[in-house]
């Protein structure tokens, strides 16, 4: 073992093993890290932020989420069906729908605050430190959203999160929306690697089962109301916090 570690260091001109920060080692020694891919509305930022808009236009803050199920419902239609079209314009294109269901004569204003607010979500409180955590660790970070572009780069510089990614992957580039398979590839062929070394962050049950069907590993964080889909290949991480769900990740890819 002295002799493999001797060998080690003069290939290093030298420097210790032990000089190395404890992710450079790991490195050194062939170990092999995952990419993590974070999923943004609802993993991370919090959807919820927009149910006062939705008590005041509709008068029941729930109409939320039969607004957001039925805009991830329709990104899928577009998917499948076509024509494509962006998230923000899918979204509010959902949101005109669901004003007609409920005989709701929404004015412009209240229908720009909503549609505007999606840029402006918080992050959930776990977000940060785990991010931090698994940063300091080693792990490169990067997002894959169905937003669009400019919409997520406003999402993640207003949640205070933009310095922690190295990029943004947003499905507009393939104009395909998760869980179609060809998202979760963009982003194995962009970073240069097999989608086997990508790890899939998210607090949706569709999003893992499209990561893990495009040959990802994945974690499931289990947000309130939130279950995973008992059909098909299951993630090896589900927590109910990321910051759980960190812990488990560096244990796991490190």
């Amino acid at each position: 073992m002295s002799s493999r570690r001797n060998f080690i260091e003069r290939s290093l001109g030298g420097v210790a093993l032990s000089a190395l920060p404890a992710n450079a080692q790991g490195r050194r020694n062939g170990a092999r890290r995952r990419v993590l891919v974070f999923d943004v509305n609802e993993t991370m930022l919090d959807v919820g932020a927009l149910a006062p808009h939705f008590a005041r236009v509709f008068g029941r803050a729930e109409v939320l989420q039969e607004w957001f199920v039925n805009l991830l419902l329709y990104s899928n239609v577009v998917t499948v069906a076509g024509p494509y079209a962006d998230f923000g314009t899918v979204g509010g294109a959902v949101l005109d729908m669901v004003a007609a269901a409920h005989r709701i004569s929404m004015s412009a204003s209240d229908r720009q605050q909503i549609l505007g607010g999606v840029r402006t979500l918080p992050a959930h409180a776990d977000v940060r430190p785990a991010l931090e955590r698994l940063r300091n660790a080693g792990f490169r970070l990067v997002t894959l959203t169905n937003s669009a572009p400019p919409a997520v780069d406003a999402q993640l510089k207003n949640a205070g999160l933009s310095d922690l990614f190295e990029r943004s992957f947003s499905v507009d580039a393939v104009k395909r929306f998760k869980p179609a398979p060809e998202p979760y590839q963009q982003v194995a062929r962009e970073l240069g690697v097999p989608t086997s070394q990508l790890r899939m962050i998210a607090a949706h049950a569709w999003d893992v089962h499209g990561a893990l069907q495009a040959g990802y590993a994945a974690a499931f964080i289990a947000r309130p109301g939130k279950t995973l889909f008992p059909v098909g290949p299951q993630p090896d991480v589900v927590e109910q916090t990321m910051t759980a769900a960190a812990d488990r990740i560096i244990d796991i890819d490190a």
